[in-house]
Formats: structure tokens, sequence, C-alpha cells
């Protein structure tokens, strides 16, 4: 027997891009369904890094506080060659753009772990552990997804004859390189053309050292090495196979063994926790959506890992989405909405993937001659000691829901630390987040059009001026920073941090919020209710 099941949003994938965009939504009171084919989360590592974006997407949340206990965090990521001369060095020691260190090192599976214990304590989502999709179909209604449960026996997964349908909305493919969504849509992806094997080594050393440097790049053309934190009391090394090394004879136990003996890694004194041979590539999805079907995560899109962006990618997707579902779900916005997800993202991780694939050119030389020739361009531009070198990009969106004409659009917007009433901490935490309209002054803000206000408000938006007539204070100068480098006096949020675009002037803010409503393709304002103004004290955040 077929039971039929009904959510505004099913998803199809639950590791950590599936998990946070059904802990995102279910936040916001939606009805969620979402599936996985393994009955239990992976138990071994994966990814291993998220950056200050995703630390703060992560407290966007509410995890972060759990989060914080499983994280390693460096000081510094450094390139070497094979005599171990400095070629690069980048200073992950601060706070990045969005108010969170730099580089978290962390273990996947108990990323998966912080994030299911919140999933399943959300009363309004469904967790099938087990369940396979095997068909799906959209109609005037949404999308029909056909669901199978099966168990795991030999390490694969078998059909056990239950069966299960689930009516929802919308469909999201959260389900992996492999996407069995993508699959179905015919989606094919767009490939770079950049493919190397390297065997990945994650170990558990059981005595405590000091690893210097503890996080770094090994550019030794007879064999490019990796080696990072695994989270807290966990090391990863990755190592390039060599020209005439097969994938099968390489990923052994035995194998893993040689390659550690020379960094005194043994079965004396440490534990193999997973050895696996992965072909790094460069790929994304050439559509991000079909109808109500939308993919994110690694079902969209493939990067090396030495910019450590493949899950920061996939988080940003689930943000990206969650604000859109949201909106459309609560009748605050248009479903053109879903139209601009894959152009904004398509357009930001393709510049993150060539990014990656640029670092993976240099890193993967194996022939000494060209080696030699890198050595010798890199060593010269860092001979200053004090030399770091620049952080990775924090590229634009690709179009979409941002003015192209306005200052800082489709940009992240900094976080950092504000007092308000008492209370201080990260913006988000003291002010709110969502739509939120920043201002120098309350100057700025008697401009803003009652259409405009209330626009806000149908979208639970947030208003928040500094200046010396306001309670809210920028302990940290961040926002002041930012409006001179940008030369405005308002700057729009979105809810997942870019900027809609800022207003120069006092007479560009209401043309500005014109355009987002525009964009926003709005038929009627639903649920609106009181906007919320976060410049004073006593105003509860959003």
């Amino acid at each position: 027997m077929t039971e039929l099941e009904t959510a505004d949003v099913a998803i199809v994938g639950y590791g950590p891009t599936g998990q946070l965009l059904a802990l995102l939504l279910a936040r916001q009171g939606h009805r969620v369904l979402v599936c996985d084919r393994w009955p239990n989360l992976y138990p071994l590592p994966r990814a291993v890094h998220f950056d200050d974006e995703v630390g703060r997407i992560l407290q966007s949340a509410g995890v972060m506080a759990d989060v914080n206990r499983i994280i390693h965090r460096p000081n510094d990521y450094e390139w070497r060659n094979a005599d171990h001369q400095l070629l690069l060095k980048f200073d992950w020691s601060g706070h990045g753009l969005s108010g969170w260190p730099a580089a978290n090192f962390f273990a996947q599976p108990e990323l998966e772990q912080v994030l299911d214990r919140h999933v399943k304590a959300q009363p309004s989502v469904v967790v099938r552990q087990g369940w396979s999709a095997t068909g799906l179909s959209q109609d005037g209604e949404g999308v029909l997804v056909d669901l199978e449960q099966g168990v795991v026996r030999d390490g694969q997964w078998v059909a056990s004859g239950a069966r299960s349908r689930v009516r929802a909305r919308y469909l999201v493919g959260a389900d992996g390189a492999n996407s069995f969504v993508r699959r179905w849509l015919g989606i094919e992806m767009e490939d770079l053309g950049f493919a190397f094997n390297w065997l990945v080594v994650d170990a558990l050393p059981q005595t405590q050292r000091l690893w210097e440097p503890e996080c770094w790049q090994l550019c030794d053309p007879r064999r490019p090495t990796t080696v990072v934190p695994g989270g807290p009391g966990r090391r990863r090394w990755e190592f390039m196979l060599l020209p005439g090394e097969e994938p099968w004879e390489m990923n052994r136990a035995e194998v893993a063994w040689r390659l550690l003996a020379p960094w005194d890694i043994t079965p004396e004194n440490a534990v193999l926790e997973r050895h696996a041979v992965y072909t790094f590539r460069g790929q994304w999805a050439r559509s991000w959506n079909a109808g109500n079907v939308m993919l994110a995560g690694d079902a969209a899109h493939l990067m090396p890992p030495f910019a450590g962006q493949g899950m920061c990618s996939g988080m940003r997707d689930a943000l990206g989405l969650a604000w859109r579902l949201d909106l459309i779900l609560r009748g605050a916005g248009g479903e053109g909405l879903l139209e601009s997800y894959g152009p904004e993202r398509g357009g930001h991780v393709q510049e993150l993937i060539r990014f990656s694939v640029q670092l993976g050119k240099v890193i993967c030389i194996s022939d000494p001659m060209e080696a030699q020739a890198r050595d010798r361009e890199m060593t010269a531009g860092c001979a200053d000691p004090e030399y770091r070198a620049p952080p990775p990009p924090k590229p634009q969106l690709g179009l979409g829901v941002w003015d192209a004409e306005a200052p800082g659009a489709g940009l992240l917007v900094p976080q950092g630390v504000v007092k308000l009433g008492g209370r201080s901490g990260l913006f988000d935490d003291v002010v709110g987040s969502g739509f939120v309209l920043l201002a120098k002054d309350a100057g700025v803000l008697v401009q803003l059009s009652a259409e405009n206000r209330a626009a806000l408000a149908a979208r639970g938006g947030v208003i928040a001026h500094f200046g010396a007539d306001s309670d809210l204070r920028d302990v940290e100068g961040v926002y002041g920073r930012y409006f001179d480098e940008l030369g405005c006096v308002a700057v729009l949020m979105r809810p997942d941090y870019y900027s809609y675009g800022g207003a120069a002037t006092l007479s560009a803010l209401n043309p500005l919020l014109d355009g987002w409503r525009a964009r926003l393709d709005t038929p009627a304002m639903i649920g609106t209710g009181p906007l919320h103004d976060m410049s004073h004290a006593g105003m509860p955040p959003h």
C-alpha cells in the first residue's frame, strides 16, 4: 500500500545542505519532509572546513553554540615547496567579514549530528532515513515524489518493499554528486576539464603533539600533499596520485600507512579512521531548477577542496533557497523568486570553482622543472617576512534579486559587534536578521515612504539606524567603515546577508526599495505586521 504524505517542501538528501535547509524552513513554521536512502547518518569524515560566512549562516540556524564545541581553528595556512621553503601564507588568525573566524575545521559526522538533533526537535519536520526517491512528477499543484524503503546489506542499499508517496509544493534535490533528482530531470553538468585523483586519509593520533605548520600544503612534485586538521583531535592528509598509479591499488590501508610514515603516523600511535580516493573536479549544473524542483549542494556543483568551499557553497544554497521558499509559501513573494536562485548561486559558485581549480593547477604540478619555475616565482613574491596572501574571494552573486546599479549590491554585508540597551553581541543576535534596512542615522529614515515601510513589515523586516540619536551602538566601527567605503547613507540587506543595494543619497532610498518590491514580484501584501525598528532599546529582535 502506498501512503500519501504532504509537505510544503520535500527534500531529497540529508547531508549538511539538506539538513540546514530543513532546519531553516522549519524555524519559519513550514512543513518539511526530508528523505535519505541511508538509514543512519554517514559515520566517516568528508568535509572538514567552513568559513566565516557559513559561521553566520549556522548562527542564523541557532546551532553555533553546539557547533563551537566541535571546531578547531588554526591561525595560518602555508604552502611550502619540496625543501619546505615558504611559498605562500594565508592569515587565518582573525575574524572574517561575517563576524566569525575565517577558518573552522571540524569532522563532518559531528556537524551532521548537531544539525540532526536540531532538525528532529522541530515539530514541523518529518525525517525519513532509509527511504530512497525512485520517481517524481510535477503538475499544477506541485510535485509528487515516490519513495521506497530499504535496508543496508554488505554496504549496499537494498529495497525492502515498503513504498510511500509525498505531495509537496516544492522539491529540493540535495542528494549529492550522483544526484537522483538531477538525473531524473536530465540536467547536465558543465565540466572545466580538471580531474586529479587524490587519496584522502583521516587519522586519529593517540598522543598529543605540536603540528608545525598546523595547516599546510606541501607542493612537492614527487607527491603533492595537503595536511590539515580534521576537527579537534583529528588530522587529515590528502596525497595526490601520480601518473601510473591506479585508484584501486592506492585505496588500501597499507598504502595509507606507508604514505603516513614520513609524518610519524603509524599503527602504534594512531588510528586510521578512513581512506578513500576522490577525483577532484570542477563542475556545475547547467540548470538549477525545473518548475518546482531545485538542486542544491553537490547535486548542483563540485569543486576541488583547495579553497575549502565545497560544503560552504552548499550551505549558501540552502539559505538562498530558504528565504525564497519562505516568502513564497507565506504569500509575500512571487514564484519568479525561484527563477533567480540558479543564476545567483550559479554565478557565485562558478567563481569559487574557477578559483579552486586555479589553486589546484599550482598545487598539482608533478613535473620537477615546472615545479622549480613555480617555486622561483612564488618565493620571490613572499620574500617579505610580513607578507600575507590575500584572502579567498568573496564573489558577487550572479544576476538576480539585487540592484546592479546600486553600491555594494550582490556582495556580502559585514556583521560586527553592536550594543543595544545594555546587551552586546553580534548584530544578528542583538538586532535580528531577514530583510534589514541599515541607515547611518535617523534622518535617513525620514525619507522612507509608507509603501516601503509596509513592504518591509509584510516580510518581517527590520530597520536599524546608528548615529547620535540611536541606542544602537557600532562597537567596533564595522558599520561606519562599511557606509564610508560604499559612500552610502543606507543599505538593504537580504536574509542571506547579501546586499540588495545601497542608497548613496537620501533621494535614492525610496527608488532603491521600489525596485526591491518589484523584483520580489509580490501579488498581494499578506500577513502585514508592524515593522521592527531596532534602533532603540527594548524592542524584541526578529
